[in-house]
């Protein structure tokens, strides 16, 4: 009897299905979202009453579920929560910035946060090169430093699809950057004051380098009120860089696949994501809505961690070594370096 794999699919129509049995409609996805709904609670409750970061606190529970995973009744529920559900997630994420929060840096300071990301990105990449790895993981692991941590891990792996990045590669990419973003919130506000830098450089500082909004926000403001403002606005302007970044991946991998000349793809949930930051900038949207949108997007985004890791193939993840973490610790330093530099020239 062949193991049951579960349905995976890139935005180009790489599509594997190797489920034989019969569709059964919404019913199918009730076993495994209610058991993703279970670890997610579990994970939110560790996460507000400990202190520790939500997504980190999902993904470990997940992958203490991952013997559920034997079952193949969860697995219509598991793939449409880590892949349904996480696009939706995504989202939702535009809600949380407008145009005008981005034009209030300035062409400067907006322009040097857009050279940080790629040159973060291309980091990771060329880390993962150095040693060996797949391109796959390198942009992963680039691309969840630069932009905005756990989130666009899981939107650059749908992106990526099985073929150039697997279930193991993103679980271990997840851990990675949970920890060094919490590393970060503890560690970046002292030393930004050892380094006397003032509250508007500082909160450049942070918000242009710690990978996690949640974060970001809570290590600027611990550093000075004005400093979380400014945290806030730069790293909510990597989050809106999350788009295109994703578009320019997507016409590279298009070009790489020897795919014919044509227009940029675009995924469904991109074009969402700046339909919704577009309508956050220009339409007075009542404040309990907003702040319903960052919950629905945040519960969204856990559901997937908490699937992605109940899925993931522990024997694989066990076996990627520690190699395998040094794109997010390259990334990481030189993220830190660049934003460093901007911080103390143009700010």
């Amino acid at each position: 009897m062949s193991q049951y794999q579960p349905a995976v699919a890139d935005l180009f129509g790489e599509l594997y299905e190797h489920d034989p049995g019969p569709k059964r409609g919404w019913a199918a996805l009730v076993p495994g979202l209610f058991v993703t709904g279970v670890a997610a609670l579990a994970a939110a409750y560790l996460s507000e009453h400990y202190g520790a970061p939500l997504m980190l606190m999902g993904l470990l529970i997940g992958l203490a579920f991952n013997f559920a995973n034997a079952d193949a009744r969860l697995h219509p529920g598991l793939n449409f929560a880590s892949r349904s559900l996480l696009r939706w997630g995504i989202m939702l994420v535009g809600a949380q910035i407008t145009f005008a929060q981005i034009a209030s840096l300035g062409w400067s300071s907006f322009i040097a946060i857009a050279l940080i990301l790629s040159a973060v990105t291309l980091a990771g990449l060329g880390v993962a090169r150095l040693f060996g790895l797949p391109s796959g993981l390198g942009i992963l692991a680039g691309g969840s430093v630069a932009i905005c941590g756990a989130s666009a891990a899981l939107a650059l792996s749908t992106l990526l699809g099985e073929k150039r990045s697997s279930q193991a590669q993103l679980t271990l990419v997840l851990v990675c950057v949970s920890a060094a973003s919490a590393f970060a919130m503890s560690s970046y506000p002292a030393l930004a004051s050892t380094l006397h830098l003032s509250d508007r450089q500082a909160g450049f500082l942070i918000g242009a380098s710690i990978h996690d909004v949640a974060q970001a926000l809570g290590a600027g403001y611990s550093f000075s009120n004005e400093a979380g403002e400014t945290a806030t606005i730069v790293k909510l302007t990597r989050v809106a860089l999350l788009a295109p970044t994703l578009a320019v991946i997507a016409l590279v991998l298009q070009r790489g696949g020897g795919a014919k000349a044509g227009p940029i793809t675009v995924p469904w949930f991109v074009l969402g994501f700046l339909g919704v930051a577009a309508v956050n900038s220009f339409f007075a949207i009542p404040p309990a809505v907003v702040d319903l949108s960052h919950r629905g997007a945040s519960a969204l985004l856990l559901l997937a961690v908490v699937a992605t890791g109940i899925k993931s193939p522990m024997q694989l993840l066990m076996q990627q070594g520690w190699r395998s973490s040094m794109p997010v610790v390259g990334a990481t330093v030189i993220s830190f370096l660049l934003s460093l530099l901007v911080a103390m020239l143009l700010v």
